[in-house]
C-alpha cells in the first residue's frame, strides 16, 4: 500500500527576500507543489512592527506564485538575537509506493479570519482547537500521543484594528498592541492543548488566557504577527501511515537553562541519524528567577523580554546540538510550564 513520505530541508537566509536556498532546492528535484509549510526565522525584531516577516512572506508567496503554486502555510517568526542565525526550514510530502512505517508526518490547516474582540479570548481557543484537529486530520495522525510539536501563527491587535472593534462599540482584550501578541500567543497554544486533550475546553475561561500559566500544552508553539488576520497550523508528529527516515520527538523544557529534558528526547531517537530541524519556545520566567537567580530580562525598558530569552535559550540549545540555526521563538504564554517551553526533534535516519 502507498504510503505519504515527509521531507524536511534546512535553508540559510542571507535576508528576509533571500528565497535562493529554496529556489535551489527546485532546481535540485524538489517539486514546489510538494511543499506544504515554510516556517522561517527572519532578523527583525520580533515584535509588532517587526516587517522581516511580512517581507519573508511575500517573497516566498511570490516564489511559489512563480511556480503556479498556492496554499503553502508561510509561518515566519521574528527575531533572530545573540548567535541565531536566519534560516527557513522547508517541510514536503509526497506519495511513495514505499511500505507505510511508522515516520515523521506533517499536516496543515488555516482558520477563518479572528475577528478583534475574539482575540485573546474563549473563541480564539475553540477556533484553533478545531483547526488543530483539522491538521492532525491532515497529517494522517489518529492519536494526539503521536503529536510532538504544533506551530501556530496567529494574527495580534494593532491600532486600527482596536479603533474598528471601538466603532462598533465592542470592547478588545488590550489597547496596548505589544500586550496583544502573547493574549493571542496564549489563547492559541490552548486551543493546541484543548485539541490534544490536554485539557478540557469547559475548563478555560477568559480570565484565564494571559493569566493561568499553570494550565499549558506541551507541544504548541505560537507566535503572533501583524501580517495575518487568521490563524496558520502546521502539525508535526509519527504516523503509521507515512513511511520515510524522518523521525521526531519532543521534550518540554522546564526551565530556559534545562538541558536534561532536551538531551532525553534526543537520546530517544536514534542516535546515528542526522539532525533535520530543531524547533522551540522561550520566554523570560515570569517569577523573575531562574533557578533561584534573579534575572533582569523583564526590567529591561530598551530590549524586549522575549528578545533576552530567544538569545539566551538559543544559545542553550546551540551548545547542546552544535548549531545557530534553530527555530527559537520567543513568548510561551501556555507553552510550556513557566520559563520553559517545548523543544522538538527531527532526526534523518541512514536507510
Amino acid at each position: 500500500m502507498a504510503s505519504w513520505r515527509a521531507q524536511v530541508y534546512r535553508v540559510s537566509a542571507d535576508a528576509p527576500d533571500d528565497v535562493s536556498g529554496v529556489e535551489a532546492l527546485f532546481s535540485a528535484g524538489l517539486a514546489p507543489a510538494n511543499v506544504v509549510a515554510i516556517l522561517g526565522k527572519t532578523e527583525g525584531n520580533g515584535c509588532v512592527n517587526d516587517f522581516s516577516r511580512g517581507y519573508a512572506t511575500q517573497s516566498f508567496e511570490k516564489l511559489f506564485a512563480r511556480h503556479g503554486v498556492e496554499g503553502v502555510s508561510i509561518i515566519m517568526s521574528g527575531g533572530t538575537e545573540g548567535a541565531l542565525s536566519p534560516h527557513w526550514t522547508v517541510f514536503a510530502r509526497e506519495r511513495s509506493d514505499a511500505p507505510a512505517a511508522r515516520a515523521l508526518a506533517i499536516g496543515v490547516s488555516r482558520t477563518p479570519d479572528l475577528a478583534p474582540v475574539q482575540l485573546g479570548r474563549k473563541d480564539q481557543v475553540t477556533m484553533v482547537a478545531e483547526a488543530v484537529r483539522q491538521a492532525m486530520k491532515d497529517a494522517g495522525i489518529t492519536s494526539p500521543r503521536d503529536v510532538h510539536f504544533v506551530q501556530i501563527k496567529c494574527p495580534l491587535l494593532t491600532a486600527r484594528r482596536v479603533a474598528d472593534a471601538q466603532a462598533s462599540g465592542e470592547t478588545t482584550v488590550t489597547r496596548d498592541t505589544l500586550k496583544s501578541m502573547g493574549f493571542s500567543r496564549g489563547a492559541s497554544a490552548l486551543g493546541a492543548a484543548v485539541a490534544l486533550g490536554e485539557i478540557a475546553e469547559d475548563a478555560i475561561t477568559d480570565a484565564d488566557i494571559g493569566n493561568s500559566f499553570h494550565i499549558y500544552s506541551g507541544c504548541a508553539s505560537t507566535s503572533a504577527g501583524v501580517e495575518l488576520t487568521d490563524h496558520e497550523i502546521i502539525v508535526l508528529g509519527m504516523s503509521e501511515t507515512w513511511s520515510g527516515p524522518l523521525a521526531i520527538d519532543h521534550a518540554v523544557m522546564q526551565d530556559a537553562i534545562d538541558t536534561a529534558s532536551v538531551r532525553a528526547a534526543r537520546e530517544r531517537l536514534p542516535q546515528d541519524a542526522q539532525l533535520k530541524a530543531v524547533l522551540a519556545k522561550a520566554e523570560p520566567d515570569p517569577s523573575g528567577s531562574v533557578r533561584g537567580r534573579r534575572h533582569t530580562m523583564l526590567d529591561d525598558s530598551d530590549i524586549s523580554a522575549t528578545r533576552h530569552a530567544r538569545a539566551f535559550v538559543g544559545g542553550v540549545l546551540a551548545g547542546i546540538f552544535g548549531m545557530t540555526d534553530l527555530y527559537v521563538s520567543g513568548g510561551a504564554e501556555h507553552q510550556g510550564p513557566p520559563g520553559g517551553g517545548p523543544v522538538a526533534i527531527i532526526v534523518e535516519k541512514e536507510q
